[in-house]
This record gives C-alpha cells, sequence and structure tokens, in this order.
C-alpha cells in the first residue's frame, strides 16, 4: 500500500513549548492518511516528526529552537555512571521496597504532545475528525461506564483485564522482568567521549547476541531475556546484565514490561486502553499543570494511539512486526508508565512517554530510555539493519532539553545535507550558533533532494499521476510553489513514492 499525504505547507509565528516564546516557532507539515515504515523512516532521516498522524518538519534556520534530530548507536551504547544509578534504584525498590530520596536523577520534561505542534492544533483538530472514530468512542463509552470508580476497583479490574489479556492470547510480544539484586554502580562513560569497546568486549557482546537468539522466549508470545553469564571482575555489566538482574524470592515487587501493537490496536491494547488513558490524564494534569477535563479522549486517542503507519511484518523483520507500539510498564498488575514508540526497518523511533506521578521517584523518563535502547538491541537480532535508537530532536538552544546527548554514541542530523555527524564533533559549533551545518565539507549537497519534480506522484480525483501530467491541468495560484516546497522536503525518492492528495 502507497503512502497518502496531504501537504499543508508552512507554520510560522507560534508558541514554542520549549522556550515559551509566544510567536518564535515555524515548520512544516503534511496529514498522513497512511504511510509505509520504510517511508516514514526516509523522512525521520531528513528532520521530519510524528505527532498522531500529523507530521511536521521544523525550519531549522527560522524557527527559535532548532531541533536536531538525535539517534543513539544502540549496540555500543555504554551506560553511564548516571544511568547506573537509576537502575540500581529500580533494583532496589523491586527487591526491597526502598525509595530514594534526594535528587531522581530523571531527565527534564519535554512540552506536551499538544505543545509540540500547538501552531497546527486546529488544523489537527479538523482533520482528525473522522480518522479512529470507532477507537475513539470506544473509550468514550467505558470512561463513562466506569465512572469514578475507586482506587481499589480499579486495581480488580487492572488484575482481571491482565489475566484475560493472557488467555486471549494476543500474539504480541512482552518483556518480562524478574528483577532480582542490585548492581554495583561501576565507573560510568565519560560523556564528553564516545565509549571505547575492547576486542574482548565485542567477543563478549557476539556472545550475548547468540544466546539471545537461542532463547526459547524470544517468538512472537514474548521477549524475555536471557540469563547472562556472570562479567569477570574487571568488566564492565552489560546493560542487559544490569537492568535483567535475579530478584530475590521475597521480592517486594514485580515489574513487567509489555509490548503491544496501538495502531491498528490489538486486543490488549483494546484492553487496557482506559487504564492507560487514565495514566496520561493524570500526568497531564500534576506534571504539565493541566486541568481535570484535559486531556479529553479524543487529544489522547489522536496524539498518542493513531498513528498513519501500516504495520508490517516481513520474514526477516522483528517477531512482532514493524508499526506503531506501546510499550507499557507494569508494575504489580498495575500500569505505572507507558512509552510509545514506533518500530522501523532501521530504528526504534521514541514518540512520547507518560507515566503516573506518584512513581517519579523512579526516575521512568531515564529508566523508560535504557529498557528501548535494550529493546532495540534485542530486535537487531531478528532485523539485522534494525540497530539505532531515535530520541526525537536534540535542542542544544534549550539547556533543559540537552540531556538527550548523554546517551552516547549519538549523532546528530545536518540539516542541510542529512548526513549523520557524531554529536562531539556538532557541540563546539552550537555553543557559537543556534542553527549550524554540521557537515564539515563546503561541497557537500543533499544527495537525496527533489532533481525531477515531474516525476512526483499525484493523487488526484482518485486517480494516480505524475506531477508532470497534473500540472498541465491545474493553474491554481501557488499550486506549484507548494508542490516544489513539499518535494524539496520530502526528498526525491519519497516524492516518487508517496502519493501527494491534490484536491
Amino acid at each position: 500500500m502507497a503512502s497518502v499525504v496531504e501537504y499543508k505547507g508552512l507554520k510560522a509565528g507560534y508558541h514554542c513549548g520549549y522556550c515559551d516564546s509566544a510567536a518564535g516557532k515555524a515548520s512544516c507539515g503534511m496529514w498522513a492518511h497512511s504511510m509505509t515504515v520504510q517511508d516514514y523512516q526516509d523522512l525521520i532521516d531528513r528532520g521530519w516528526r510524528r505527532s498522531g498522524r500529523y507530521v511536521y518538519k521544523p525550519v531549522m534556520n527560522q524557527t527559535c529552537c532548532p531541533q536536531y534530530t538525535i539517534r543513539c548507536r544502540s549496540l555500543q551504547f555504554q551506560p553511564s555512571k548516571s544511568h547506573k544509578k537509576v537502575l540500581k534504584k529500580m533494583l532496589k525498590f523491586l527487591a526491597k521496597g526502598e525509595i530514594s530520596k534526594g535528587n531522581c536523577e530523571d531527565e527534564p520534561m519535554e512540552p506536551s504532545m499538544e505543545d509540540a505542534v500547538a501552531g497546527d492544533m486546529a488544523l489537527i483538530n479538523k482533520l482528525d475528525l473522522q480518522c479512529d472514530l470507532n477507537l475513539q468512542e470506544s473509550l468514550e463509552r467505558e470512561v463513562k461506564k466506569k465512572g469514578k470508580s475507586t482506587k481499589k476497583e480499579e486495581s480488580n479490574e487492572f488484575i482481571q483485564s491482565q489475566d484475560k489479556n493472557e488467555e486471549l492470547g494476543s500474539g504480541e510480544p512482552s518483556h518480562a522482568v524478574d528483577v532480582h539484586t542490585a548492581p554495583k554502580p561501576g565507573k560510568g562513560a565519560d560523556l564528553s567521549k564516545p565509549p571505547c569497546r575492547k576486542a574482548k568486549e565485542i567477543r563478549k557482546e557476539r556472545k550475548r547476541l547468540k544466546l539471545m537468539q537461542q532463547s526459547p522466549a524470544g517468538g512472537p508470545e514474548g521477549f524475555q531475556a536471557p540469563r547472562e553469564p556472570k562479567t569477570k571482575p574487571n568488566q564492565p555489566k552489560s546493560l542487559e546484565e544490569l537492568i535483567f538482574e535475579s530478584l530475590p524470592e521475597d521480592a517486594s515487587h514485580k515489574l513487567e514490561v509489555r509490548v503491544v501493537r496501538s495502531s491498528p490496536p490489538s486486543s490488549q491494547f483494546k484492553a487496557t486502553m482506559l487504564e492507560s488513558y487514565q495514566v496520561y490524564k493524570r500526568y497531564q494534569m500534576v506534571i504539565h499543570n493541566h486541568s481535570p477535563d484535559e486531556p479529553t479522549v479524543s487529544q489522547f486517542t489522536g496524539f498518542l494511539c493513531t498513528s498513519p503507519l501500516e504495520p508490517e511484518t516481513p520474514p526477516n523483520g522483528p517477531d512482532c512486526g514493524y508499526g506503531s507500539f506501546h510499550q507499557q510498564y507494569w508494575l504489580d498488575g498495575k500500569i505505572i508508565a507507558v512509552g510509545v514508540i514506533d518500530i522501523l526497518p532501521y530504528c526504534v523511533s521514541s514518540v512520547y512517554l507518560y507515566y503516573d506521578p506518584d512513581y517519579s521517584f523512579l526516575s521512568l523518563g531515564v529508566y523508560s530510555a535504557l529498557r528501548e535502547i535494550a529493546f532495540t538491541r534485542q530486535l537487531h537480532e531478528k532485523a539485522s539493519q534494525l540497530s539505532y535508537y531515535y530520541m526525537g530532536f536534540y535542542i542544544h538552544s534549550c539547556p533543559k532539553m540537552r540531556y538527550k546527548g548523554h546517551y552516547r554514541p549519538s549523532d546528530l542530523l545536518c540539516p542541510e545535507t542529512y548526513v549523520w555527524v557524531p554529536i562531539e564533533q556538532c557541540l563546539p559549533s552550537l555553543e557559537n550558533s543556534k542553527y549550524c551545518r554540521f557537515n564539515q565539507d563546503p561541497e557537500a549537497a543533499d544527495e537525496g533532494r527533489s532533481r525531477d519534480p515531474d516525476r512526483l506522484q499525484v493523487l488526484y480525483k482518485k486517480a494516480i499521476l505524475p506531477y508532470g501530467v497534473f500540472k498541465q491541468q491545474q493553474r491554481e495560484p501557488g499550486e506549484e510553489a507548494a508542490v516544489l516546497q513539499y518535494a524539496s522536503l520530502v526528498g526525491q525518492a519519497c516524492s516518487e513514492r508517496m502519493l501527494l492528495f491534490r484536491n
């Protein structure tokens, strides 16, 4: 199935959720009626990002806070000292119920999903009216039916829903975690440099990957991490060893991480959607100071549940397939956090995270990022091309948003030539100017740029035709300028594959 998009053009002069500028933000956007995972992969490799079905690209040399696409090379990732502290804190809480005091070691909160595309809210709400109404209406019915339940009733419902889902066997992968004794903190990587790897470590990594392939739980019913052999005293523990430490038999808590397909919604996703919505609503009220009647059901489903990505399950892909998913964190039978992710041909792309504010002390922002990196490495075992963890946008001009640069090694996307450049090489330039071209070759150009707009594919009156033919039939003012702008932003390959809907 081909991608079908409706280009909406440039939107400038609206509120920025990062610096709070009233009219400093600028971006171009399009509504994606449907999109293949390969097209979206190519788009995010050109600086695009989605919020629900709305796909947008910051105008980097105009916007108040330039947003650079950032990716972590997950196979080479080594947790830093602060990352290890977060994992150790989780282990202590699970094993003994200990709650650490003082600095929660978490990262700053990103703006709400609504703030991220604030200037386009009216457009999004208008376009989203006919999208996924069944999902929205289903959730609204559940909200009305539940009414004001007590916490005890909600807890019972959770347990029942969980048991029911397990009996149904949804075919969704589930990450079961039996985390036991706390690891030693270790020394951690120098954040100013990419981590070095010795040949012995690389051999050990290969052995770990081989063990994961042999794991009997690596099929579509679950992603149970295998037991790791103990590392030698002089070797740092891997990310997986730090996450999947064994718990004592009398552990205080049990944590389980499940990955459920959100679009189209799987049976397991539908069964847990109300609980997930309640967590998101509480998160928005406490963290982002939203009123009790926000967010609405339509905002929740529109931003975090619906997706234009068409699910794909090729034989050489991950067992769960490609597309949009929710990674649910279940603590003692209750959802405490949800990571919204896209699984694409070359990466796991983080869309958003929300969590129960009562568990802020667990640094769930950092913890979930580490789990998603480990998940990326696991998917790589079946889909060898899938090896990157995309963290969204890195915003150097906003100091509180620089935390994404702490996951090393990582790269930033050059906003002019769309090549990846190690973040260490980018930081000196960003200290001098908030907008930078990272490619140091002055002769280098965008290799994927639009070279022949006439080959762009147009969907017009239920017919597909090249733009070269379509433009001969149209004399609308501004039509050609809009199409050429779209072609320059998506590149030649996507412009030939995706169908540009014209009214």
